[in-house]
Order: C-alpha cells, then structure tokens, then sequence
C-alpha cells in the first residue's frame, strides 16, 4: 500500500492518511487537497512506543495499601502495576462508596481537554456517560479555559458564543468585502491549525494573503507580531497587555466626537448606548475615555488612535477579538468593548463586517456550516445538579461548602471526594500549579485515564493506561467541516491499553449499569449508529449517501454546507422585529440592565476598562504572556519529534526582547530562569524582536517537570509557564481563567542544568515491596 492510499485517520490538527511501513514505522501524511497542512502531525509517529506511553494499569502505593483519603504523597509516591480485573474491581468499589456515603455530589467528572477528533472515543462524552448510567451523575463545569468569560458575557448582550460567532463572518466574506480588520489579539495561524473534530483543509493562510492582495487592511493590536502571518500585512500597533478595551474605548471615544458612530444603527438594533456614551464623556464619574487617556494606557499616540477610528469608519470593517484577550483578568470586558465599537460602526450583520469573537483562534471560525446533522455520542441524564465554572476546581477542592458567585447566581462549592479525570491534562492548562497539587490532596481519590506518563497521571491515584487515537477505530467529523473522516485503526496499542469505551464497560457491568452503558453495542455498532443520523441528512437532501460499510471502505465522505449568508446575525439586521437576538431585550445590549443588577464590582453594566492588578512592578517588572503553543495542541505529544526539536536544551522556549535580553545579560540559546511569588521554571531564551519591550512569551504545554517534587514552590526545569499564573477568576460574571497573563522576573540560569524527566516513567515498584 502506498502512503498516497493510505488508512484514512483524523487529528483536531488535519485529517491524514497512515500506514506502517516494512520496517513497522509508522507513516503519515496529510490529506490530499490540504493547501496549508499542519507540521503538528509531524508529532504523530514518534508517539508509537515512545517510552512515556503507560503500558498497564498502575495504582499509586499509598493508595493501594492504605486505601482512600487526603493525602500529601499524590506526586511524590511510586506507583505498583496491578492486572485490569484487580483495579477495575477496587475501583468499582471506591465509586460504590462514595456513591452510597455521599451521593453522586460527591464525585467530579473532570474530564476536560481535547484528547480525540472522534465523536465515539470522545472522552468527555465516555466520562460523562459512564457516571450517568452507572452511578447517577457528577459535578459537572460550565465554560471552558480558552473561553468562558466571552461565553458568559455574550447571551447576555449578543447571544450564545457560538450561533453568533460560527457561520456569520466567513474567510469567503472577508476576501469580497471587508476593507479594514481591527484584530485585537491577532488570529495567529498555530491556533487556526486546529479544530476540534478535525479539519480537512487549512485556508486561514491563504484566506487572509488573498485579502490582502485586494486591498482590505489588517491591524495587529497586541505584543506578539507573530499573532498574524507575515501574509496579512498587517500594521501592528504595539499595546501592553490587559489594555485592549482602553484602546477600543479611545476608538468609541473618537467616532462619537466626530459624529462618525451610526446613530440610526445604535437606536435601531441596540439598548444601552446611552450608558456607555456617558462613560466615554466622563458623565458618569468625570474621566473622559479620549484617545489620548487610552494613549497614557496603550502607548499608542493618540494621533494614531483617532487615525484608526476614521478608517474604521469608512468602508467596511471587522472588529475581531481573540479568545486570548478574555482569557485574562476582567476578560469579559475586551469582548463586550469590541461589540460595542462594531455596532457603533453600524455593520454588525454585513457581509465581512461588524464584530467576530474568536476568529483565527480555532479552525472552524469563518467557516460555513455544515447541512446534515453530525451526532455525538449521548450522554444520558445527570441527576446532579450542582456545578462550577471549569477554571475554580481547585477552589471546589480547598473550599468545600463555601459561597462564590457566578453569573447572577449566589453558589456554593460542593464536597467533592472523588475525581474521575480523562482526556485532559490540568497540570497544562490550569493555573498556579503548586495550588493545584495541594487541592488534588484534599481529595479521597483521584482516577486518571491516560495514554503517558503526564503530571496528571504522576498525581493520581489510579491510572488506567488509555489507548490513542490511531491505536482505535472511530469517526472525525465536525458541523463546521465539509468532510467526514473514517479513523482508521492504524498501529496496535502498546502493552495492555484500553480505550475508554472498554474500560467504562468493565466498570459499568461491576456496577450493575453494563447493558444501561453499552445498548448492547460493541465499538462498530456504534460507529454505525452515529453514522447513520448524518446518512439519513443526506438522503432527506437527495445527496449521495453510503452505507456504513461503503463509507469506512472508501475513507471519508463529503458533506454539503448551509449558505454563506450571514447566518443569526444577518437575520437580524434584517428585520430585527421577527428575527430578534436570543437576549433579555432582544437586541445588541451595549449597556445590559441584567448584569447591571448582578452589582459586580468587577463587570458592571456597561462595558469599561478595569487596570490589571496582576501587573509588572519592581520586583517582577515584565509581562509573562502564556500563550497556546506552536509545536503542538496544548500539551498532547509534547514528546513528539516535532515539539522536541523545537527545545533548546530539552527545555520550552521563552521569547524575550533584545533590549530585555540585554539589560540581564541573555544571548539566544541560553537557559533562563523566570520566575515570581508562586513558582519558578527555567526555560530557553530566543532573543527576538517579535515580541514588545517588557514582555515575555512562554507557550503552555510543557509538562510540569518539578526539580524536588515535595517543594511547596514549585521549580519546573522543563518551562511549564503556569507554575507562574495566578488563579483567579476572571470576574464574578464569569469567574473564567486568567492564566494567560502574569508578571514575572527573568535571570540567567548560569548553575548546572537539572535534567529533564518529564517524558520519562515514574518509579514503578514490585507488588511485593519497595525496591
């Protein structure tokens, strides 16, 4: 077979083809057509016996002969491995205790993170159902780490993040009419590379050099240059961070002085302008929001600012928002900013104009929809009805019982004992990691899933060595891309690994649900039948529609898209009488009387601007900026051949301005060390100007290596920047992360340099005793 006609497979970063080759290395390449494939699949091969892969169930000492309860040891102990049917047994009777001493209320289903482009093996959905059946439900979250204050904030004043920002603005729209993009936070092409269910072709290059080429301007508004591609052209205003609303309120500011906002559009389609005029005018506590008050906070010129708002307002323009920019303190309010200068421009529902959260920050943003139903796995009923927002499980775990607020509701933390965590990782994407490891000791149990030897699975209790995506059968498939994807199997699993689905089945049937968990359908049946909802779209529309049999044989078949036509929001400027906006008033709500009640301090009515408070200072004087990384999606692969050789020294790579660089005495390709009150990491300089003066750029995902496991500071040798982040809540509303911005000091690292063992497997002793 050649590789050309390879086993058909998917990635949430592109869809491929693999085969194994006569010296049984694994070979992959990408889809055929992709115009712009990503180097990430480059990780791919090199994960096949690699040796982080866990290759049978492990149980953590202390666990295993003392059995449950808080503990400082998660981290620390080593580990015993035990056969499948001894540990699905015990565990079947922790979840058995908990359950009957404290209600499902006492178990969390964490699962949270983007293990598989499948929509059988999608580990959240496994999780989720499993607990559902067989023990009556779990605290669940709300939100995610890469967007809940935008998530939050929108139905309130747009409606839901997705409706609004999926299927309205399109890569084809921008290319025929947009003139102008005001891209705060950029759209930078490692984010758009990816996508969850994956993606058949990447067009966000070529999308924005093809605009380029017509004449539409792209502004860059932030500290990272690389946040568009050299393709766009862009103009870059350089702005700290935590200070994009203040320059999109000097921009409102300016379009209202000079009579340029659409008055008609604002009375017509929106509520609450007058509110937030009144901010801008200094009406309401004395402070005029006027380019220059947002240049004293910016440090762009305010003759730049009021050139900017005048461009705005001639042609067509598109105000976008990265999800980078909500993922930080007061998050909720460069989104809400953002809408409100794109309905002051009065082309919110146009074709390539008004406002976009998140395009550029995920692959099916600016894309059609797709035509035909794509099902998920279900879910089944969850009995419980107690939740948090995603980001405060470390709260949940320190401060059971306690009040918090969230968005309009008084809640309280519930006690949770038992976590069951699967296809995620929260040692990469949670915040303030020495915080979270002393939480994880709070808890009776915690159960992993897991294909290697992560932080995660390092600090659990249980860990049940979990199948990757290409050593399982299963669908790719996503409402926003034309092709659905047969995953091949295309190597064996290692050792005695499971896919989720069978091990939920072993648990299941110990606790009487296995029929309830199962339908009595094995992993083929039920590719079927979440297959044939999409065939049965496809029939209603006359379209070619396979059989299973013939579409796992031929590989993949195309789907067909909905009309480029603007979607929720071009429906509304249409007749905003009938096609009203799913919010309280029914219209874009500039200024919000529903979060106005709320009385947060923190995120009042109206959008405003709200100084960092974890911001640089004398003792830690640079911006950390922890941002997605380039060389691989969050954390998966990091041991992959394409992220290793992008290390310097084994070590992540922190991006650092020459002048910064120079005043410490770092040249490119040493180790630094970063550093702050809560953590320290080393890492490797590149010595660039692509980042601003007195900002630092260190991507997430390297995995939390600690030098001595029982500091109470950690100290990670390998770069995982979130030994640095703060955690916090985002504000009351949303209570989303802040973990991409943070200050920080930077020092050369001129002692040995500690190893790094991040990819290597814990001590794992015999049954019998210690070694």
């Amino acid at each position: 077979m050649s590789i050309s006609a390879g086993r058909t497979h998917s990635s949430h970063w592109g869809m491929f083809r693999g085969e194994v080759d006569e010296g049984g290395a694994l070979r992959v390449r990408p889809r055929p057509g992709d115009p712009d494939p990503s180097p990430l699949l480059d990780n791919i091969p090199s994960a096949v016996g690699h040796r982080a892969r866990i290759p049978r169930p492990a149980v953590r000492r202390g666990w295993w002969e003392g059995g449950p309860g808080p503990t400082d040891r998660r981290g620390r102990d080593g580990f015993v491995e035990v056969g499948w049917d001894e540990v699905l047994d015990r565990l079947a009777g922790e979840l058995r205790r908990v359950r009957d001493a404290h209600g499902p209320r006492g178990i969390y289903g964490g699962s949270y993170g983007w293990a598989s482009a499948g929509r059988f093996h999608h580990a959240q959905s496994q999780l989720h159902r499993f607990l559902n059946t067989a023990v009556g439900g779990y605290v669940g979250s709300v939100g995610t780490y890469s967007g809940a204050a935008a998530e939050t904030i929108l139905p309130h004043v747009l409606g839901p993040s997705g409706p609004v920002s999926k299927g309205t603005v399109t890569w084809e729209q921008i290319g025929a009419h947009t003139d102008t993009v005001l891209a705060f936070g950029g759209m930078a092409i490692k984010n758009s590379a990816v996508a969850a269910g994956g993606v058949s072709a990447h067009i966000e290059r070529a999308a924005m050099a093809a605009a380029a080429r017509r004449g539409t301007r792209f502004v860059l508004v932030g500290p990272l240059r690389t946040d568009l591609p050299p393709e766009a052209d862009a103009r870059w205003l350089v702005v700290p961070p935590g200070s994009d609303t203040a320059l999109m309120l000097g921009l409102l500011h300016t379009l209202v002085v000079d009579g340029l906002h659409d008055v008609a559009f604002l009375d017509r389609y929106c509520v609450g302008w007058e509110v937030l005029e009144e901010y801008l005018l200094g009406k309401s506590d004395g402070t005029v929001r006027d380019a220059e008050w947002a240049s004293g906070i910016t440090g762009v010129p305010a003759g730049e600012i009021v050139e900017l708002a005048r461009r705005a307002a001639t042609g067509r323009t598109l105000v976008t928002v990265a999800q980078s920019l909500q993922r930080a303190e007061f998050g909720e309010q460069p989104v809400w900013a953002g809408l409100a200068l794109a309905a002051a421009l009065g082309q919110v529902g146009l074709p390539g104009g008004g406002f976009c959260y998140g395009l550029g920050s995920i692959a099916y943003y600016g894309r059609r929809k797709v035509a035909v139903p794509v099902s998920p796995l279900p879910q089944g009923r969850n009995g419980v009805r107690e939740y948090i927002p995603v980001a405060r499980i470390a709260d949940m775990l320190l401060h059971p019982g306690e009040e918090f607020d969230h968005d309009g509701r008084r809640l309280r933390y519930p006690h949770v004992r038992l976590a069951y965590w699967i296809g995620g990782n929260p040692f990469h994407h949670h915040q303030d990691l020495g915080r979270l490891r002393r939480a994880l000791g709070r808890l009776d149990t915690f159960v992993v899933h897991e294909p290697a030897w992560t932080a995660t699975a390092r600090h659990a209790d249980v860990v049940l060595p979990a199948t990757m995506t290409i050593e399982r059968d299963d669908i790719g498939a996503t409402s926003l891309d034309p092709v659905m994807s047969a995953m091949h199997r295309l190597v064996d699993p290692p050792g005695e690994a499971r896919d989720d689905f069978t091990i939920f089945t072993g648990l299941a049937e110990r606790l009487g649900a296995g029929p309830e968990f199962t339908e009595g359908r094995d992993v083929r049946a039920w590719l079927a039948h979440l297959y044939e909802r999409t065939r049965a779209g496809l029939l209603r529309q006359d379209l070619p529609a396979p059989t299973f049999d013939e579409f796992w044989a031929a590989g993949e078949v195309e789907l067909p898209l909905r009309a480029d036509d603007g979607g929720l929001l071009a429906e509304f400027r249409a007749d905003p009488d009938r096609k009203r906006l799913p919010t309280p008033s029914g219209r874009i709500e500039i200024g919000s009387r529903t979060i106005a009640d709320f009385g947060y301090p923190d995120c009042p009515g109206h959008p405003a601007y709200f100084a960092p408070t974890d911001a640089p200072d004398g003792r830690h004087p640079l911006w950390l900026v922890a941002n997605q990384p380039a060389t691989r999606l969050h954390s998966q692969l990091d041991y992959g051949a394409h992220s290793a050789a992008a290390k310097v020294a084994g070590r992540e790579v922190v991006r650092i301005h020459p002048v910064d660089a120079a005043a410490r005495g770092v040249v490119d390709g040493q180790v630094v060390r970063l550093f702050n009150d809560r953590g320290a990491c080393l890492a490797g300089a590149r010595v660039t100007d692509d980042v601003a003066p007195g900002v630092v750029q260190l991507p997430t995902g390297a995995w939390f290596d600690p030098a001595d496991p029982a500091d109470e500071v950690p100290f990670c040798v390998h770069g995982n920047p979130n030994v640095l982040t703060r955690d916090v809540g985002s504000s009351a509303l949303a209570q989303g992360c802040t973990g991409q911005h943070t200050a920080v000091q930077v020092q050369r690292w001129d002692g040995p340099l500690p190893p790094v063992r991040a990819h290597e497997p814990p001590p794992i002793e015999p049954r019998g005793g210690r070694r």
